[in-house]
């Protein structure tokens, strides 16, 4: 992600509100992303501090500075800079040769020995060549870490995108509270949210879909409001995986005497980088879509099948089904979550999660090989099917028809 010195000539502030000025697609923009690409490349296989000199001469007199330094750090960012390998360990090489004292190119009266012969001395010692030792001295310093892989195949495009939704994830480094609302896309938003740590509290909206509040992983009473909203800058791109959200966030900037409103919602530009789940979870998951389909899809039917659109808020954790099934008439609906192919652990969290639930409108459709006898799914208050290949559609539907809500 951007640093802070490289968000804050970004942002512009008017009437309490907050918003970054993003990089325009322009000739300019895309000749300088086009540079960088090409540059950045030419230095695979080199030191860090290379490419670093590299962009410091063709940034030159350029007036632009923040604006190539932070598609720079995108490019370094997407890209792996790995340790030398060395033929002794660089931290204890510096302890044997510091306690040999300071050294100095040129003898003088009190040190009578030069730094080339420290450095040619300890070589012999330890059987190594002069040039070796060098190598070794700072390998472990970051900016002598070689680039081995390049990153992404970039292009000019590419390039401002991403650095413009960084713009924008950096604003969230000053943040205090993140409020979200949203209304599909629950189990890429409920991942992310899981992956990066985040506290919240959601409720659900009187229209639909449901309202987060985000805070971070300190106390908002602690004053170090940019680690404070680290988390949050890290997961924003889960965001524009939705189709239809709003975010508000509450930011205070350094020098900023007040608390700023920074909104953003899904007709932003931006996109996101983050990966998308797959439209199933499992082969049983897609065949079960497949014949639901067939059998009741298209006009004749009276039901609708959809695929995890609702979340069971619970606590501090949530439970989306794998489907809802709902009457196109009078709407009555029922909840369906295939419980298949998944280790003792991934279980009982499932079976803890659909106690919890508290749903009579909720179907389990067992498969019999993953041993959950009748004992084990007591006090489920919904309708437990088991199937010995896959789900029986029939008695799914006269279940649907004796639960539905």
């Amino acid at each position: 992600m951007l640093t802070a010195d490289l968000v804050k000539p970004r942002l512009r502030t008017r009437s309490g509100e907050l918003r970054v000025e993003l990089l325009p697609e322009n000739d300019r923009a895309l000749q300088t992303a086009k540079e960088l690409i090409a540059l950045f490349a030419t230095y695979a296989g080199q030191p860090m501090r290379r490419w670093h000199e590299a962009l410091d001469r063709y940034e030159g007199e350029r007036t632009d500075y923040i604006i190539i330094r932070g598609l720079a750090k995108v490019l370094e960012d997407d890209a792996t800079f790995t340790p030398r390998d060395t033929p002794i360990n660089p931290t204890n090489l510096r302890e044997k040769l510091f306690t040999l004292g300071p050294v100095f190119e040129r003898p003088d009266l009190f040190h009578l020995h030069t730094r080339q012969d420290v450095m040619a001395g300890a070589a012999a010692d330890l059987e190594l060549t002069v040039d070796a030792l060098e190598t070794s001295l700072f390998a472990d310093r970051l900016a002598e870490y070689i680039l081995t892989d390049t990153g992404p195949a970039w292009t000019p495009e590419g390039l401002i995108a991403r650095y413009n939704l960084e713009l924008a994830r950096g604003v969230l480094y000053w943040a205090t509270e993140l409020r979200v609302d949203i209304f599909d896309s629950y189990k890429d938003f409920w991942h992310y949210l899981k992956l990066f740590k985040l506290m919240f509290w959601a409720t659900v909206k009187p229209e639909g879909g449901y309202h987060v509040q985000l805070d971070g992983p300190i106390s908002p009473f602690v004053q170090a409001t940019t680690r404070y909203g680290r988390q949050f800058a890290a997961f924003l791109p889960a965001l524009f995986l939705c189709e239809h959200w709003h975010m508000e966030a509450d930011v205070r900037p350094p020098q900023s005497d007040q608390s700023l409103h920074y909104r953003l919602d899904n007709t932003s530009p931006l996109r996101s980088h983050f990966k998308r789940s797959g439209q199933f979870d499992s082969r049983m998951e897609a065949d079960f879509a497949a014949e639901f389909e067939a059998k009741f899809g298209g006009e004749r039917g009276q039901w609708l099948l959809t695929r995890e659109d609702e979340m069971l808020l619970l606590g501090d954790t949530v439970m989306i089904p794998d489907f809802a099934i709902t009457h196109k008439k009078d709407n009555r609906r029922t909840l369906v979550e295939i419980v298949g192919f998944w280790h003792p652990e991934y279980l009982n969290r499932k079976l803890a999660k659909a106690r919890a639930a508290n749903r009579r409108d909720l179907i389990l459709l067992v498969y019999e090989g993953v041993n959950l006898t009748a004992d084990r799914l007591k006090h489920i208050p919904g309708e437990v099917l088991y199937f010995p290949n896959k789900p029986v559609l029939k008695d799914v539907m006269a279940a649907v028809e004796r639960v539905a809500e």
